[in-house]
């Protein structure tokens, strides 16, 4: 995944791989990747590092943004869909933009549930996890519902679904991954963050292709929201959909202060690696 930014001027590439079947088979995660970052001017890699927790967390600040410019101000219930590493990084980002009194994850099985509240809980005080294996019981009635699921099924159901309800779609990432019953889809103001991207891979894809949405349905990219081009809720009962497959100028933009923060604390293997 190349990127390039023109100001401030970066550039870098992650590796990634997925394997869906890690954490049941290996107890690995599911995503795996190694970002080089580069001197935009001369090519010249400045660091290697770890992708993973990188992702992880600028993958949670997808969502974290889509909270800040299209959830309701008075916000106070999230729900977090799957319990894996990239609800680590959910959880850590949308608590810097919202005051959360409820936070629920759902999973499948009641000891990764454990597991989670047990690395996650001590980090938050303002707030009790609360997790569930029953999805309806996490997602009915919350202000905001972040998805990170593989799935390639309508997880949320739609009559779960109450107005004024902001969704953060992030699973999805391929053709045929749904975790949205489409009704949701028909129902919402829906804001992506590459249109390309996600009619193909993203959480619209399966609507698209079945004729349920057409692109005509999609209000725009967040960015659009961001810029002030495009408003994003337009009234407190209408519920809004983020569907978000990641891109790569997200790395572009967030590893140079990763890279500089490292240096300032002395963090990391200086290698001589070219010879000149």
């Amino acid at each position: 995944m190349p990127s390039y930014i023109e100001v401030p001027e970066a550039a870098a590439c992650k590796w990634v791989s997925i394997r869906e079947q890690n954490r049941e088979r290996f107890d690995l995660p599911t995503v795996f990747s190694i970002l080089i970052y580069t001197h935009p001017e001369t090519g010249f890699p400045l660091a290697i590092c770890d992708g993973s927790f990188h992702t992880v967390m600028r993958t949670g600040a997808a969502a974290a943004v889509s909270v800040k410019w299209m959830a309701r101000a008075d916000a106070e219930t999230l729900a977090i869909v799957g319990a894996g590493h990239m609800a680590e990084g959910t959880l850590a980002t949308c608590n810097e933009v919202g005051k959360w009194r409820d936070v629920r994850v759902w999973s499948r099985t009641q000891a990764r549930l454990e597991r989670f509240i047990k690395a996650e809980q001590p980090k938050y005080d303002r707030f009790e996890i609360r997790g569930s294996t029953s999805l309806k019981d996490v997602v009915h009635g919350a202000d905001v519902i972040v998805t990170v699921t593989p799935a390639r099924a309508p997880l949320v159901m739609d009559e779960w679904v109450a107005e004024g309800t902001h969704i953060a779609a992030l699973g999805a990432d391929k053709r045929g991954d749904q975790e949205l019953d489409p009704r949701i889809l028909a129902r919402a103001r829906i804001f992506v963050d590459d249109l390309r991207q996600c009619r193909t891979d993203g959480e619209i894809n399966v609507p698209l292709a079945t004729g349920l949405l057409t692109e005509r349905d999609v209000a725009g990219e967040i960015g659009e929201v961001i810029v002030g081009r495009k408003r994003g809720r337009t009234s407190p009962s209408e519920i809004t959909v983020f569907d978000s497959t990641g891109i790569a100028l997200q790395d572009s933009a967030t590893v140079p202060l990763e890279y500089e923060r490292a240096r300032a604390a002395g963090v990391g293997i200086e290698k001589k690696m070219i010879s000149t």
